[in-house]
Parts: structure tokens; sequence; C-alpha cells
């Protein structure tokens, strides 16, 4: 942690480049206070939590987790059913849950496919809204009306437990909820609830508590897909976190302003 013993050991220090999404564990308010510039690759990050997401809201389309489960299940007797009502990509709504960096990155990567693309944001407005492609609606209307949901809201007070009981009833018979952001802004209870039930299906890339207890249901219900929080940056796309932290620091040697800064403020916010 660059606590102020630190500071007073690293006296020329002007740049806190971190190559990784969040700086909450490692930064505290005394380097603002001293007048240090913090920046995150949280931007270089988003990218495959973006392309996850998609890759999510399109396997969702074809109901791929169900039709998995159906083939090892029956084996060579299964038989797809292709004119299946309400399946498919070509059409339908998909919700989006917080107009976040990320959540931003998905509506963009949307844009190509025929969906119906809702927001929910109390923090954006219709015009802003409509700028990015996409209709502004509550959040009880984005529920009713999405096939596809995907969660891109940040942590705060506000937004814990955000996702409860009445939000999932919501959904339609057969709708997929996605999580990408973090479990705890889901009331894991209600959404287990309507999964052992088969009445939704999930693609869970975090949980709350995470990982799950042994035993938990979610790790073996075939309308599930729990993976183990590897949305985010690993293997070969590391490569592109540092690479914007390293032309952050040459910014400084330039004498320009950094692009990803980290205000002090935007701490509390940090998950």
């Amino acid at each position: 942690m660059l606590d102020a013993g630190a500071l007073d050991a690293a006296p020329a220090l002007q740049l806190i480049a971190h190559a990784a999404g969040t700086v909450k564990a490692h930064v505290s308010p005394e380097c603002w206070d001293r007048g240090k510039t913090v920046t995150k690759a949280a931007a270089a990050n988003g990218v495959p939590v973006a392309e996850y997401t998609l890759a999510f809201i399109l396997l969702a389309g074809k109901n791929a987790a169900m039709e998995q489960y159906k083939l090892r299940t029956a084996q060579s007797s299964h038989r797809a059913g292709l004119l299946a009502a309400g399946l498919g990509n070509a059409g339908g709504a998909v919700g989006i849950i917080g107009a976040s960096r990320i959540g931003r990155l998905v509506m963009e990567l949307l844009k190509p496919f025929s969906f119906d693309v809702l927001l929910s944001d109390p923090t954006v407005a219709a015009a802003e809204a409509s700028g990015l492609g996409v209709e502004l609606v509550s959040l009880n209307e984005l529920m009713a009306r999405s096939r596809v949901v995907s969660l891109h809201a940040p942590i705060l007070p506000s937004t814990i437990g955000m996702i409860g009981a009445s939000h999932l009833a919501l959904l339609q018979d057969g709708a997929t909820f996605i999580n990408t952001a973090r479990g705890i802004l889901v009331d894991h209870d209600a959404l287990r609830t309507e999964l052992v039930a088969g009445r939704i299906s999930a693609g869970l890339d975090v949980t709350e508590p995470e990982p799950l207890p042994d035993g938990d249901p979610l790790y073996n219900l075939p309308n599930v897909t729990l993976t183990p929080h590897i949305a985010g940056s690993m293997g070969n796309e590391l490569a592109r976190m540092g690479d914007l932290a390293v032309g952050e620091v040459a910014r400084l040697a330039t004498g320009s302003a950094p692009l990803h800064p980290v205000s002090k403020d935007a701490l509390s916010d940090m998950a």
C-alpha cells in the first residue's frame, strides 16, 4: 500500500500507473493529498470482459447451455428445436443494466447485430441513450422486456443487492441473466430459487460469495453456465494492460496529461 510512509520514502514520485483494473488495495488518499497522479488500466481490462459478455449473449440466444445438456443426456437421439419460438440472434431485446465503461463497450459490440438494446441507468439521460443507439427504460421494464439481461453496474451502497426477487420475477420464462460485474449486486438466494426452478437461465462469471460453497446447486444446474471470474484480462490479454500503463509513463515523460487518471473520489466506488 502506498501510504504516507511509502510516499515519504519516494519524495520524487510523480505518477502511480497501475497495470490492472482497480487501485483500491494499492493506494491511499494520501497519494492525492500530496499531488501524485494515479492511473489505472481498467479501460484495457474492460475489453475482454465486454467480449466475454457478448459471447454469453450470443450463446444465450441459441439456448446453448440447455442444448448442450439435452445433447449430452439424449446423445444420438437428440433433435434440436430449430423452430423454437423466441430463440436465435436475429432479433429480440437485450437489456444492459449500467452504462459503465464495460456496459458501453458491450453496447458498442452489439451494434452489428439485430437486437433491440435496452438500457437502465439512472445517471443517463434519454438524449445520451439515443446517442448510444439504445432505448432508455426503467429497470423493471428492462427486466420484463429483455430476452437476455446483462449486469454492468458499479458497486455502490445503492447498488448492492440491486437485483432482487421482484426484479428476477419479471424476467420472461426462458430468459437469461448474465453477470460479469460483481456477485454482491445480486440477491443470490432469489437467483438460486429461479434457477433451481428452471424458469430462467444464467451466465455467471461472478457470484456472492466467490467461489460458492461446496454443494451449492448452481454448480450442477444445466441452465447455468458458471465460470470462475475469468472474463477479465488473462493470459495474452494481460499485455494490453501493461501497454496502457507504460503509455501513461511515456505521457508523463513528454509532459502530456494522463489518459486514464483516477480521482480520489473514485476510490469509494471501486471494487
